[in-house]
């Protein structure tokens, strides 16, 4: 057993280290003395390396030796660029950075104990990909063993530790850069996870943005000559600065009515464009303040009060709000919160530390010796050989109470008697009987491990030899009894041969954790030994059904020629999924295939394409995704007026279109890419809530495009099934419980697909649009290639071979999460 548990809070702005021994919890403080450390890296011009508060108070200064926030580009390939050394490192080496400054505050007797192991915590909203580069960082820092664990989960534990009785509470985890909240009760120490939920960009970080673009920032227009790039660059000095000061100021209004957002000209040494050097002193109050945050402040309460309403609960089932996250230090947003719920609010934990604590806690309850770090049982046995008896007990629990039991294998002999005394106290039984169903009630001294030893008397008085005769009992703080998925998973497959594709669930959004599961699908084309092609199982997070590329395709499990020798997968061969998710939302696989007798194993699903986007180079990407979702919100509301879902999904794409027009940095990238997936989620709501309408609406653009472009190109047969089929698909729009009219339509769309790639002109005309934005793809050079490639063979008039290049562009094509590109879906549901 591990002597030592750590957890680690891996935040955004600040993070956090606590070790936990079995007994007592430590937070170990940073050299000034604080319980937090700032998230951020300074490499100087030598080479040399600070983190923490050293690197954040430098950052401003010289921005171009800095990085900050790099948890929010985890997973994807956005590189953190120290302009001024001429250096790039990803999110993950940066996160590994914070972790082994982190690491290196404990005592060199815990560093350097093999059997130490680490918890390390993630946003409720993190994704697989952001799960699996933090699991990265992990493994550059040298950690040794580790393993994650979602944020609030982390909260309810540290809250079990202070928390009497039972009660239903709710965590309110506002941080740096998520918000997370989860319902939890507690009944007996066991406490059970009922839901939760959250938003993936909403945290400190975001309030001083909006501090600094409503005060600050018309406050230097008014005093200096600035330009818009001067106030738009928010990786310049004075930009870097301004965003500073703006939070120190936001961290003074915790303990004081007012302040002043202030920098010197010699701190700023930045000048306008008429030569004045630049100064701060703009005052700033909490109704101003308030005012301001008011709008993200809501938008948490709504996420809140969903997940209250996704429980089934009301308000008042609930005890109390716990607060947790930097800002809801600010008491007039913890009274905001707790007005608005109508639930008392309490404070009986640190805010700062309270999931690093909550996470050392949770890393007792885990069995590092198993694979995939599984918890611990709960349930413990001691057999007796030669007695045919065992004694069975509960191993872990919060009672300051066990019980010991017998459980006879056979006939027990008689005149048999037993006593079972306390190692650690002196206490004992006393000697009873040995009969089936015997129990002795032990007293837990202390927390951690109570260890007790059973001695087994023959009928003479005589002790028994035993091999083993110690008991462990571990008095915990609480157990969880099931954390919930925080995102519903599937597997995109075809609904029949030649069907439509459509979603099939391995985790819905809520499902107790860990989960296995086995799925059986077939082969929708065969695939040789050495060949090319692959079977491939996409996987997506979401739950919106039509179109299933709505989703965030989050890995591609691919079965490939090359992986095996000899031999053929035919179609319609059976592919046996076996899946699980652990504790921490990681997914594992694996697929058995019968008919060649050979089993793949994914390891941890990661999906190159999504990670591979660069949000320092996407606005374009982002512009594209935003222009087409509009349009299609636009399409939707001639046939639908007055929708609320459709009003959200249009403030959000235009959001996201504005973000993307006025700047192009990473972070602004980031949070327009995460609106149009929240635009693409209420635009598939909407669907759900007028379906007839929008069928209509698909049906006729279908039939327009086909009579107006397609048809004359079409041969005899595909008229005719064209039209069977739009009268078939005419017939099922009324039928809004079956998915007929979706698995019809589908088919239209691949007849019309077929005849327009089937002509020369389309293909030029496809191979235009893909070489027009290189933004879209993963290697400009390998694009550059190929584009000049296919002009050439345009030009000649060679169509076959620039169908070649068009396949090439393809597989380097960014698949941004919110894209119509996925991998050819070849997997039919079993």
């Amino acid at each position: 057993m591990s002597k030592y548990f750590i957890g680690i809070d891996l935040g955004t702005t600040n993070s956090a280290i606590c070790s936990y021994d079995g007994t007592a919890l430590t937070v170990w403080k940073s050299p000034e003395q604080n319980d937090v450390t700032p998230s951020a890296i300074f490499i100087d011009k030598r080479g040399n390396k600070r983190f923490g508060q050293r690197a954040y108070d430098a950052a401003p200064g010289s921005p171009g030796n800095a990085a900050l926030l790099f948890k929010r580009f985890m997973g994807t390939s956005t590189m953190m660029n120290f302009s001024a050394i001429n250096l790039k490192l990803t999110p993950e080496e940066c996160s590994a950075e914070i972790l082994k400054g982190l690491f290196g505050y404990l005592p060199e007797e815990i560093r350097k104990n093999p059997e130490v192991a680490t918890v390390i915590t993630v946003p409720a909203a993190f994704n697989q990909m952001q799960k699996n580069a933090t699991l990265k960082a992990a493994e550059l820092a040298n950690l040794g063993k580790v393993s994650l664990m979602q944020e609030p989960v982390a909260a309810v534990m540290r809250v079990m530790q202070v928390e009497k009785g039972d009660s239903t509470f709710l965590i309110f985890d506002l941080g740096g850069g998520t918000f997370d909240v989860a319902l939890a009760e507690s009944v007996g120490g066991r406490v059970n996870l009922i839901a939760h939920g959250g938003i993936a960009m909403c945290g400190g970080r975001d309030f001083d943005r909006l501090l600094t673009n409503n005060i600050v920032k018309p406050w230097l227009r008014e005093h200096f000559n600035l330009s818009d790039e001067m106030l738009q660059k928010y990786d310049s000095r004075l930009m870097r600065m301004v965003l500073w000061a703006a939070e120190k100021a936001k961290i003074e209004l915790s303990a004081n009515e007012d302040t002043v957002i202030s920098l010197s000209e010699t701190e700023v040494n930045v000048k306008d464009l008429d030569g004045e050097e630049i100064y701060l002193d703009v005052p700033l109050n909490r109704e101003q303040y308030s005012g301001l945050v008011d709008s993200l402040v809501d938008d948490a309460i709504a996420a809140t009060r969903e997940t209250i309403e996704k429980a089934g609960m009301q308000p008042q089932d609930i005890a109390k709000i716990v607060f947790v996250g930097g800002p809801t230090n600010y008491k007039p947003l913890r009274d905001k919160v707790s007005f608005e719920l109508a639930i008392p609010a309490s404070i009986e934990v640190n805010p700062m530390t309270a999931v690093a604590e909550g996470a050392s806690l949770f890393a007792e309850s885990i069995d590092w010796n198993t694979v995939d770090h599984a918890r611990k049982s709960n349930k413990g046995q001691l057999g007796l050989d030669g007695l045919n008896m065992q004694f069975n007990y509960i191993a872990r629990t919060s009672d300051n109470r066990a019980k010991i039991a017998i459980k006879a294998q056979g006939v027990l002999p008689e005149g048999f008697e037993f006593q079972v005394d306390s190692v650690d106290t002196g206490w004992t039984s006393g000697k009873h009987v040995l009969k089936n169903g015997e129990i002795i009630e032990v007293g837990l001294a202390k927390m951690g491990d109570n260890i007790f030893k059973i001695f087994v008397f023959d009928p003479s008085g005589g002790v028994v030899k035993l091999e083993n005769n110690l008991i462990t009992i571990c008095k915990t703080t609480a157990s969880i009894v099931g954390i919930p998925a925080s995102h519903t998973v599937s597997v995109v497959v075809l609904d029949k041969f030649g069907g439509s594709s459509t979603l099939d669930y391995l985790i819905k959004a809520g499902d107790a954790l860990p989960k296995k599961g086995k799925k059986i699908y077939r082969a929708a084309e065969s695939l040789r030994a050495d060949s090319k092609k692959a079977l491939t199982f996409n996987l997506v997070e979401g739950e919106i059904e039509e179109p299933v590329t709505d989703n965030r395709l989050i890995g591609c499990f691919k079965i490939e020629g090359k992986d095996f020798d000899e031999g053929i997968i035919p179609t319609g061969a059976e592919l046996v999924f076996e899946y699980e998710m652990l504790d921490s939302g990681v997914l594992k696989a694996t697929v058995s295939v019968p008919s060649i007798g050979s089993t793949f194993t994914s390891g941890n699903f990661y999906s190159p394409q999504e990670g591979q986007i660069d949000f320092a180079n996407s606005s374009g990407l982002v512009k594209n995704e935003a222009e087409t979702t509009l349009k299609r919100i636009e399409e939707i509301e001639q046939k639908v007026s007055g929708s609320e879902k459709l009003e959200r999904a249009r403030m959000k794409a235009e959001s996201a279109l504005n973000i993307s027009n006025t700047t192009d940095e990473a972070e602004s990238m980031n949070r327009a890419h995460n609106e149009i997936l929240e635009s693409k989620k209420l635009l598939a709501q909407a669907r759900k809530e007028n379906l007839k309408e929008i069928r209509e609406l698909e049906l006729e653009d279908s039939v327009a495009a086909f009579e107006e472009g397609l048809k004359k190109y079409a041969r005899e047969s595909e008229i005719a099934m064209f039209n069977n089929l739009t009268a078939t698909a005419r017939r099922c729009l009324n039928n809004l419980g079956s998915k007929e009219f979706e698995s019809i339509h589908s088919q239209m769309i691949d007849i019309e697909a077929g005849i327009y790639y089937r002509q020369d002109w389309a293909i030029v005309d496809l191979f235009n649009r893909l070489s027009e934005h290189e933004y879209g793809y993963t290697d400009l050079n390998k694009f550059r290639e190929l584009v000049t490639m296919g002009k050439k063979y345009r030009d000649e008039g060679n169509i076959e071979e620039l169908r070649k290049v068009i396949g090439a562009l393809f597989s380097i094509k960014i698949v941004s999460g919110s894209s119509t590109e996925m991998e050819i879906i070849n997997i039919i549901r079993g």
